[in-house]
């Protein structure tokens, strides 16, 4: 074998020396691209919060721990921006430098030459999920939680159990097996009336129960009353509006957000409420948007890479982050769009989750094909 044949098969063969250069050049920009992204979200969240910390009197260091909390979700939010402008910047420096037509007058396919960085994509992709299971739930939780009680001094009173909510209120207990935070609306609800002595006087159980801007109103239930003597009376319909003093800002403090669960514990989470009659359709879209997000930094290398590649001498900084911008701005707008849908139901929840994925990459298959 000749010397020219020998390093021709080196840099064609997979985990050769062209790889392992791509691949060096890929991870090299997505670091710093991805520290660059977070910090640049950071700054967005921070003054996107700033009227309410000054507004509550916020300590500092409570605004700094709500902050440090949350960095693992902001820093989630990027890792497909990181990805596309690493594969856009990497490969269209290489374009640029005349490199990847050197590589491709070789008999480098366009296809071939996409491999490692779409296996580096993958690699991104089982990070990113990872990522948003082991730490985005907890740090979540703990910023939700400084940013409600130590911020806003929303003081939660008596809260018990994880799957539903249990509180304190003023002479009466409250349970609900869940409160939608986006229309002010308790299901489930039951509240135990309390004597002076904390004896129980009566209870009252309805299945529903809406904010009417002022109180909680109902328009089917169960009333009990229990008598000094012992006895029971029930009354077939109980008023119209439950006998609680709290609002909803007082349940909001134990809303949970998608983000703040797990993939298993929010699928826990929708077999509970299913099992009690209670509406999942939001957090049925959220668990496929849990799943379709990590995927998408692998469709966003493999539509950077003809774009890359038609760079040419104009490859550079400025419109690898205009490209990066545009392309990641467009894709989240969709999301968001779909999402919304899937939440009131017009769509279903695997096709508003996945549907912006799909769209992507018809749209890569599209140029991809067009340039190889």
């Amino acid at each position: 074998m000749t010397l020219g044949s020998s390093m021709r098969f080196s840099l064609h063969s997979v985990g050769g020396i062209l790889d392992r250069y791509l691949m060096r050049s890929f991870m090299k920009t997505f670091v710093i691209t991805l520290l660059c992204f977070a910090f640049f979200r950071f700054v967005v969240d921070f003054f996107d919060r700033i009227d309410n910390l000054l507004k509550y009197g916020a300590p500092l260091w409570a605004s700094v721990k709500y902050f440090l909390y949350k960095s693992p979700f902001l820093i989630s939010s990027v890792f497909e921006f990181a990805a596309l402008f690493s594969a856009l910047f990497s490969l269209g420096l290489l374009s640029r430098n005349r490199e990847i037509t050197a590589m491709r007058s070789s008999g480098l396919s366009l296809s071939r030459l996409s491999l490692p960085l779409l296996f580096l994509a993958l690699v991104v992709s089982f990070f990113t999920f990872f990522w948003n299971e082991a730490l985005v739930p907890i740090f979540t939780r703990e910023s939700q939680y400084i940013y409600k009680v130590e911020i806003r001094k929303k003081h939660p009173r008596s809260v018990f159990g994880t799957r539903g909510i249990w509180m304190r209120g003023k002479d009466a207990f409250i349970s609900a097996d869940y409160f939608d935070a986006k229309k002010n609306v308790l299901q489930g609800v039951v509240i135990y009336l309390l004597n002076r002595d904390f004896s129980l006087k009566g209870l009252v159980e309805t299945p529903l129960a809406r904010w009417n801007g002022f109180r909680w109103e109902t328009r089917s239930g169960m009333e009990w009353v229990l008598h000094p003597d012992g006895r029971v009376s029930r009354q077939k319909e109980a008023a119209r509006f439950l006998p609680i003093t709290e609002t909803p800002e007082d349940f909001n403090l134990f809303a949970r957000k998608a983000e703040e669960f797990t993939y298993f514990d929010l699928k826990e989470q929708i077999k509970d409420l299913r099992g009690k009659g209670i509406d999942t359709t939001e957090y049925e879209v959220d668990l496929q948007v849990k799943l379709a997000l990590p995927l998408i930094s692998p469709l966003m290398v493999f539509l950077a890479i003809p774009f890359a590649v038609k760079q040419g001498s104009r490859g550079g900084i400025a419109l690898s982050f205009g490209l990066t911008i545009l392309i990641g701005l467009g894709y989240r707008t969709v999301l968001a769009f779909c999402i919304s849908l899937g939440h009131s139901g017009a769509l279903e929840p695997w096709i508003a989750a996945w549907f912006p994925n799909f769209i992507l990459g018809l749209v890569g298959i599209y140029f991809f094909t067009g340039e190889e």
